[in-house]
């Protein structure tokens, strides 16, 4: 597993990957993902596992960036580096802002509730390379539904995929990376098999 340690001073770049306990700071989202959770254990016969949402912070030189999904609506930050919009549920419920969410790329950004993270931000690479190409990237993120399996990919289509998604199709190594505490990352599985095809 990547070391989880803090960001590094002075290091022209970093990747720092952030597990969030699913809908922290959202009681609507953790209830919500609480009984998602109840239902998968016992449709698979386990015990249920705790949820977590990913997000990335990247710095590169001076700049520092924030990467993560969230909803369209009810956001007054006019420049928070939206470069990505998907619905919702179901495609045609995407016209309506109220069922869109966006992927944002924000330039000193930060991230909703990051004090609840759970443990050190992994260290994903310190290599200005990657770090400019997962950048690149975020202008590419497919922008499937969210909650839906539209392309066959075993889960549905999430934050956690867009986050999985972005750090393979960078060179990023994901083979060893886990949420913490024996967690899930529903959502997760998705992002690497789309990145792989």
């Amino acid at each position: 597993m990547h070391a989880a340690r803090p960001a590094t001073p002075g290091r022209a770049a970093q990747v720092l990957l952030h597990w969030l306990p699913l809908g922290a700071g959202a009681h609507f989202v953790a209830f919500n993902g609480r009984v998602y959770e109840a239902l998968c254990a016992r449709r698979q016969h386990r015990r249920p596992a705790p949820l977590f949402h990913a997000a990335l912070s990247l710095r590169l030189g001076e700049a520092s960036y924030v990467i993560e999904m969230g909803p369209a609506w009810g956001n007054t930050v006019p420049d928070r580096g939206v470069v990505v919009e998907g619905p919702v549920g179901l495609r045609v419920l995407g016209r309506s802002q109220l069922f869109r969410y966006e992927v944002r790329a924000w330039r000193g950004g930060s991230i909703p509730d990051l004090e609840l993270a759970v443990g050190d931000p992994t260290v994903m690479s310190e290599d200005p390379v990657r770090a400019s190409r997962l950048l690149e990237l975020v202008d590419e993120v497919p922008s499937l539904t969210w909650g839906r399996d539209e392309l066959g990919l075993g889960e549905m289509w999430n934050s956690n995929s867009i986050i999985a998604w972005l750090l393979l199709r960078s060179g990023h190594d994901l083979r060893r990376v886990r949420p913490p505490a024996g967690g899930r990352a529903p959502g997760w599985g998705s992002g690497i098999a789309l990145a792989v095809r």
